[in-house]
Formats: structure tokens, sequence, C-alpha cells
């Protein structure tokens, strides 16, 4: 629930806090402005300035994928493991639409890095 996805050639993960940990058995609190939301926004403008200028990456836009660890170490790997996810392919077989055809996936995401987290804890655990 607490994700950006922006379309490209070739996409970034990014995980940062943007909210402060929850209570117990809350896993996100507050919105934190400084250390979430400011990277965040860093992150957005830079792929901004790459994609907006032809000479950095010719023929090629940079999407991302960012994820809210909400600063607690298990809810980051748990989001994690959707960059995991979203390499490998579609499994076959899986669901049938309405008319009985077989429903149309699309292709793996090309992860190729991700920025973040903030918090040593959180890392270790990514």
């Amino acid at each position: 629930p607490h994700a950006i996805r922006l379309e490209g050639d070739l996409t970034l993960g990014g995980l940062f806090p943007v909210h402060a940990r929850g209570p117990a058995g809350v896993p996100c609190g507050a919105v934190k402005k400084e250390k979430g939301i400011h990277r965040l926004e860093a992150m957005l403008y830079a792929l901004d300035r790459v994609n907006g200028d032809p000479r950095v990456l010719p023929n090629l836009t940079l999407g991302a994928r960012i994820l809210d660890t909400c600063s607690r170490d298990t809810y980051a790997l748990e989001q994690a493991l959707s960059f995991v996810r979203s390499l490998l392919p579609p499994a076959g077989g899986e669901g049938r639409c309405p008319d009985g055809s077989t429903p149309r996936r699309p292709p793996p995401e090309r992860l190729v890095g991700v920025i973040g987290a903030s918090a040593s804890s959180v890392s270790i655990m990514v």
C-alpha cells in the first residue's frame, strides 16, 4: 500500500522511511518529512533530470518502484520481497479470464538497482 511506481525501460528501486515506526501491531506511524519525504523527492527529482536530458541516457528512460520501509526492518523486508517477485517471470497456467483465455501478464520488471535503506538495521535485513 505504501509504494510509488513509475514506468521506464530500466527500473530503480527505492527504500525510504516515509513513515515512522507505528505502535505495536501497526507497521506505520506518522509521516517523516525530512528523512523520508525529502529523500523520496530527491530520487524523483534525480530521475526527472536524467530522463529530461537525452544526452545522459539516450533512448532509455529510468523508472522507479519506491517503497516505504516505515522505519521498521521486518516491514522493509516484506516490501523488498516485492522487488524479488518483480524479477520473476509470471507463472504459466495460473488463472483464467471469464472467456476462458489466458490472462495477459506484463513481462518481468528490469530492476537494475536499489537505493536505500537509510537505517543500517533495515539495510541488513533487506
